[in-house]
């Protein structure tokens, strides 16, 4: 399976990330080991996860997702070394816990530790930037947790191109650790915001980019079309705002493209992310044959015409 490089470290990664957001909410924790298991052997190795995983559900205080990757690693000890473990701070776990302070981004590194059951952290993120804190101060945080042994690298999510410049700025100025990736909202659909001015900049400073949403909720895998789709769904509100006149161009051109390759639409589409520099989008999935779909995207080789019918479908 072929690696790339997470910014200027010496950390490699496959062209795909298993996003676990669903652990311990719509997948339980018998197939979300079973998922990891099938992941890692077939060559994959980036797992992202966050400690505000799966808050949002009924009687879930948060850290759900790593609780149930920590027990894997328990019982699969010989698998730490061949996952690069990803996980975030930053986003409410609860009162007075948020944000991106020295004090609490050290405080809840040793919570993320001790749910993951392991020593350290492979990529250790910004959930989402924290404007009533110095950059200076939080960056200070993740190079006494990097000098500790604790985190290898560092990344962002849903920072601003200004707001990351910045922090790059000071992390070269100060000799602080440096954000090498960053994780934007970013597939077929949502194109506008991360096209343009973001992603020159993490291609001119070299930050690499890990995509949330990479099929928009679902909604690039084509499954849902029809109102009754998304009826009684958990993100069916989210996917019905896509299902309009421009959706439906780009599923019908995912339709096609997919029919000459022989591929599934959520397939195409990852594969249209790493055509346009995404080093490893993130998808998720709730089964191991849902999982195998996905894996099979990084076999996919999209020629030019198709890229740019696909291109013109989603345009904006």
């Amino acid at each position: 399976m072929e690696k790339r490089k997470l910014g200027n470290s010496n950390i490699e990664v496959a062209r795909l990330a298993f996003g676990t957001n669903v652990m311990g909410w719509t997948a339980d924790e018998k197939t979300s080991h079973a998922m990891l298991d099938y992941f890692i052997a077939r060559g994959l190795n980036l797992v992202d996860t966050a400690d505000v995983y799966s808050r949002w559900a009924p009687g879930h205080t948060g850290g759900e997702s790593e609780t149930i990757i920590g027990e894997w690693f328990k019982k699969r000890k010989a698998n730490r070394e061949k996952v690069v473990i990803a996980t975030k701070v930053g986003i409410e776990m609860g009162p007075g816990q948020k944000g991106l302070s020295k004090a609490y981004i050290v405080r809840a590194a040793e919570a993320s530790l001790k749910r993951l059951q392991t020593d350290y952290i492979d990529l250790y993120q910004s959930h989402q930037d924290d404007p009533s804190v110095p950059q200076e101060e939080t960056l200070s945080a993740y190079d006494a947790l990097i000098k500790a042994g604790k985190v290898r690298i560092i990344g962002a999510s849903n920072f601003s191109p200004d707001r990351l410049s910045e922090a790059l700025a000071i992390s070269k100025r100060n000799g602080l650790p440096r954000y090498e990736t960053l994780q934007p909202h970013y597939n077929l659909y949502a194109r506008k915001e991360f096209e343009g001015s973001p992603f020159d900049l993490c291609k001119r400073e070299n930050v690499s980019v890990i995509t949330y949403f990479s099929l928009a909720s679902g909604f690039l895998t084509g499954k849902y079309r029809k109102e009754k789709d998304v009826e009684g769904k958990p993100r069916g509100q989210g996917v019905r705002a896509m299902m309009n006149e421009r959706g439906m161009r780009i599923l019908a051109a995912l339709d096609k493209v997919g029919a000459e390759l022989e591929a599934t639409p959520a397939q195409v589409s990852l594969a249209w992310l790493v055509t346009k520099g995404v080093t490893a989008p993130i998808a998720s999935a709730t089964t191991v044959a849902q999982l195998e779909e996905i894996i099979e995207s990084t076999e996919l080789k999209l020629i030019p015409d198709q890229i740019k019918r696909l291109d013109e479908a989603s345009s904006y």
